[in-house]
């Protein structure tokens, strides 16, 4: 998502770390033989920190770890691990509110597909400002890319995340801040880095259905739990007298102009819904 400027003086800066070494994100160095860097063979999860403490943690967990499974990685850290080091990394930087990524690849391999055996894995991760943005974003749907309807590495977060890059550049470059993706069936799926909520003339929203490509989304997740959301083949482009949103689990973000207030509404109360 398009993150609005951080206009907060007092924010303190990011923190990352990886074997062991705390630093700047642009300080830290990975070997230059990670399968992550070379052949982006790996998943990360990305998820809110508020009032110091990260938010949806272990349902980003379950995503990462499913993840792992699918592209047959040993399994990520766990929560045990990962908690104590997101405390620290709040206490080094200062930081209260943010963003953490987590990042799991299959570690060092020399060149080629194949991976060695055994396969160990390396983790990092970095923790970063952010608040929940609900400015309005201006959107066209990319003419280049598409989402392949049934594709199972669309349930994870890979690493190797340049399809989305270019459809940001896109959008961009055509006068937008994000770009919708469609299905490779024609259908709407979702955003270059957030699910896609359509209003329903019956109340509530609409998504696509995982069937078409998109990631299964935590808040979204959570919007289905709660009754909120249900599923639905969305058209090819989105009609203009319905609202839209773009979520996922830093932001919220109406696809009108005058929808910020519905958007932090349904935000804070998908928030709301878990740890």
């Amino acid at each position: 998502m398009d993150h609005d400027p951080m206009e907060h003086n007092d924010m303190p800066g990011a923190i990352a770390w990886v074997e062991g070494q705390w630093g700047a994100p642009g300080a830290l160095r990975l070997p230059l033989d990670d399968r992550g860097l070379s052949l982006g063979d790996g998943v990360f999860e990305t998820l809110l920190l508020r009032d110091g403490a990260p938010r949806a943690l272990d349902e980003h967990l379950l995503r990462w770890q499913a993840g792992a499974r699918l592209l047959q990685l040993p399994p990520p850290p766990d929560a045990q691990r990962l908690r104590p080091l997101v405390a620290e990394a709040v206490d080094r930087s200062g930081l209260r509110a943010g963003a953490v990524r987590l990042n799991w690849s299959a570690g060092g391999g020399g060149r080629g597909l194949d991976r060695p055996t055994p396969c160990t894995g390396r983790f990092w991760f970095g923790l970063h400002p952010h608040r929940p943005a609900h400015r309005p974003l201006r959107v066209v749907v990319s003419h280049q890319l598409r989402r392949q309807a049934g594709d199972p590495l669309g349930a994870c977060k890979t690493l190797a995340y340049t399809q989305s890059v270019l459809a940001r550049l896109e959008a961009r470059q055509r006068g937008a801040d994000d770009a919708l993706l469609q299905s490779s069936d024609g259908s709407l799926c979702c955003g270059s880095s957030a699910n896609l909520l359509l209003a329903d003339p019956a109340g509530g929203w609409l998504t696509p259905p995982l069937s078409s490509g998109c990631l299964p989304g935590i808040m979204r997740g959570r919007g289905l739990a709660l009754g909120l959301v249900r599923e639905a083949v969305l058209p090819p482009a989105l009609p203009g007298d319905r609202p839209a949103l773009l979520l996922n689990s830093l932001d919220c973000r109406p696809l009108q102009p005058d929808g910020s207030d519905e958007a932090r509404e349904l935000f804070e109360r998908l928030l709301a819904a878990g740890p």
